[in-house]
């Protein structure tokens, strides 16, 4: 009986042994496992070598995983460099060329020239005008989606952001001949000055663009509990509801507006900007009857 009962005991103490091993073994693989995430996380995850026979599968494959998305995060980096050298090389390329067009155009149009020369001149500033705006509008919207430029929002007053994107824009609604009103109240909001401005500038610019001359563009700022409400409303052509889904995409125009400037750009802008500051862009409009865009910044 007393050797049963050594053996009992030696039985049960060896499946104590056994199952403080594994949990040891278990403990120390989550230990691990967490020490590869931090490492992930941090950016400073390298590979190793691994031995099957103390590492388990999930180990193991866990590493391999983190090995590859470390390579693909340094792939991403260096697309990314690539994308800044083209942006910057494309901007500079372009610069000189642009600005010799314009300068040139001023100069034809100081001269004494046929009425159909005098035609060509202003088409053709026109035109380098709309390039020098594209351009400009592709580099920002590459800038932004590529993370080259970053937003960095922050606690700041709303008014003074929205008076310089309106005075900015008064010239060009003073020559259609369009009333461009301000309401704005004192309120802050979470958000990037320069960026924010921008998003508000092309808001503007939008509606001036389609209001008939002799209309009105107003715009007003509105504080909530959460978030401050800026609000662009126009007497314009309005947006038809088909339309209203789409008018953020990039590169979207409607049929109704292809004969405007613009290459539908700006909205999209807008959206990204929102976005990127914790907000977002609403739209409500009525063919014939104006439209009213309004961007929401969060308050905190």
């Amino acid at each position: 009986m007393a050797v049963y009962n050594v053996i009992f005991g030696c039985i049960a103490l060896l499946c104590a042994i056994y199952a403080l091993h594994g949990r040891f073994t278990e403990k120390r693989m989550l230990h691990k496992l967490d020490a590869m995430l931090d490492e992930a996380i941090s950016g400073s995850f390298s590979e190793q070598d691994f031995d099957e026979s103390l590492l388990s599968s999930v180990e193991t494959k866990l590493a391999q995983y983190l090995a590859a998305s470390a390579v693909s995060e340094k792939n991403l980096c260096a697309e990314k460099d690539k994308i800044k050298t083209l942006i910057a090389d494309i901007s500079h390329q372009t610069k000189t060329p642009i600005a010799n067009i314009l300068l040139y155009t001023q100069l034809l149009e100081e001269q004494l020239l046929p009425p159909e020369s005098m035609d060509c001149v202003t088409a053709l500033d026109a035109q380098a005008n709309k390039l020098q705006a594209l351009i400009e509008a592709l580099v920002k919207l590459s800038r932004l989606e590529t993370g080259i430029i970053a937003l960095h929002p922050k606690k700041a007053p709303v008014g003074p952001v929205v008076e310089h994107a309106v005075a900015a824009l008064q010239p060009k609604a003073s020559a259609k001949r369009i009333a461009l009103d301000l309401e704005t109240v004192e309120t802050a909001a979470v958000l990037d000055p320069k960026w924010t401005e921008e998003a508000v500038a092309n808001l503007v610019d939008n509606a001036i663009k389609y209001t008939p001359e002799g209309g009105r563009v107003s715009v007003s700022v509105i504080p909530y509990e959460l978030f401050c409400r800026v609000d662009v409303t126009d007497t314009g052509i309005g947006i038809a509801e088909k339309e209203q889904a789409k008018i953020f995409g990039r590169f979207y125009r409607a049929e109704e507006v292809q004969e405007k400037e613009g290459v539908g750009i700006g909205l999209y802008l807008v959206r990204q900007i929102a976005s990127g500051q914790g907000g977002y862009v609403k739209v409500k409009s009525s063919p014939g009857k104006g439209t009213t865009f309004s961007l929401f910044l969060a308050r905190n």
